[in-house]
């Protein structure tokens, strides 16, 4: 019972490091593409897909606002023969990206700017009396990366950039534990805190002619480091001895992203692109939670979680119709990192196709609205996680509205 407790309570909310929260949505005409942008040249975007392209920008100041609308739909399916389902509450996640971007006018071959945006996140509440109460009630996560970024032209084709990152979030979980007070009512328990960490992003762009061009990315590794989180417990009396609200750390590794990208410019209209991501979720490999106070039910942790690394591959195309107005497109293929055998309600991750579509409206010749519409769609997956045999399948859905506003002078 005591080892049972532990895992039940102890299952800390993964889904803020997970592949399955990895929010790619850092520009809406690179979502618009399929989310590609390595290797080719759009606006101020590029300091988060390639900051060496930020000084081939051809305005003296760029100022960018956008964010987008995810709304879900994850069902969940008992083993069979049982007909149990529950899905969680509808919700709506709303990821934004702020950049602003500046040429030093003494220096032309060298760029300024900075960006702010959340490439981790996520919201998910089941149902109190859900049949997986026990691993997971509610889940709210966010996180924002501040990249300030410096970026220098080598010569007309190729540029190099680079910039730290700063991170920071929090969360809070909420599940329910297997004991039960006078009236039936299980226990809960609630683990909240906030997180800090430090990583940096660098890249190469090079443009070979006046039609191809080509680029390099690296994100390194973030380590976010959770210190006096607050761990709260309802229980029975006769338990809270056993269960003290107290204090505890934890630090966990968000992957390095190596990206590859090409444009193609085929014509004075037609653009396309194509990306590949290379995620090292590998350094994902446990879990360890560090408790300010300890009882003989109340332990430190280390749980296997098991990560690999995977490939995103992305290709996408913009058409200009007329000065006023681009039309685009784009899909992806996005392999889930998460092994058989670890599969969680807090990441009930997925390989993902994800189609995408956008527009921009030109209002002037300094300012542009762009929309963005994606749809995903999670391929079935049936799973049995292997340290606490919770079994099920799980189908996952999203649609993602965006808009962002630039102004350019």
């Amino acid at each position: 019972m005591q080892k049972r407790l532990l895992y039940l309570l102890l299952f800390i909310p993964t889904a803020f490091f997970a592949g399955g929260f990895q929010v790619n949505l850092q520009g809406q005409k690179q979502a618009g593409m399929g989310h590609t942008g390595t290797g080719l040249l759009l606006d101020q975007a590029c300091i988060f897909f390639n900051p060496g392209a930020l000084v081939h920008l051809d305005t003296v100041y760029g100022f960018y606002l956008g964010s987008s609308f995810i709304i879900p739909r994850t069902q969940y399916l008992e083993p069979a023969p049982g007909v149990y389902n529950a899905e969680p509450e509808h919700h709506i996640g709303t990821p934004f990206t702020i950049y602003a971007a500046y040429k030093v006018r003494s220096k032309d071959n060298m760029y300024l700017g900075l960006g702010v945006y959340t490439p981790f996140g996520s919201r998910v509440q089941w149902p109190d009396d859900w049949k997986g109460k026990f691993l997971i009630r509610e889940i709210d996560l966010k996180t924002v990366f501040i990249q300030p970024t410096f970026s220098y032209k080598v010569n007309d084709k190729l540029g190099i950039g680079a910039g730290p990152i700063f991170a920071t979030g929090g969360f809070l979980l909420r599940k329910a534990l297997p004991v039960q007070d006078s009236t039936g009512q299980y226990g809960e328990g609630t683990l909240e805190g906030k997180a800090m960490g430090f990583g940096f992003n660098a890249g190469i762009y090079y443009k070979l002619n006046e039609k191809f061009s080509l680029g390099l990315d690296y994100r390194s590794q973030v380590k976010v480091t959770v210190r006096n989180g607050d761990a709260t417990f309802t229980v029975p009396p006769s338990l809270e001895q056993y269960f003290p609200a107290t204090h505890f750390t934890s630090a966990i590794k968000l992957p390095q992203t190596i990206s590859a990208g090409l444009g193609y410019k085929v014509n004075k209209r037609l653009t396309l692109a194509l990306d590949v991501n290379y995620v090292g979720w590998h350094c994902y490999d446990s879990l360890k939670i560090d408790f300010a106070d300890t009882t003989s039910k109340l332990q430190n942790i280390h749980s296997a979680r098991m990560y690999k690394n995977v490939f995103i591959y992305r290709v996408g195309g913009q058409y200009k119709i007329n000065d006023l107005i681009i039309a685009r497109l784009g899909a992806y293929f996005d392999s889930s990192p998460v092994n058989a055998g670890y599969l969680t309600p807090e990441t009930p991750d997925q390989n993902k196709i994800g189609i995408t579509s956008g527009v921009t409206f030109a209002i002037s010749n300094r300012a542009n609205v762009d929309v963005s519409l994606l749809y995903i769609e999670g391929l079935k997956r049936t799973d049995t996680n292997l340290e606490t045999q919770f079994s099920g399948t799980w189908k996952t859905r999203a649609v993602v509205p965006g808009v962002s506003f630039e102004l350019l002078w």
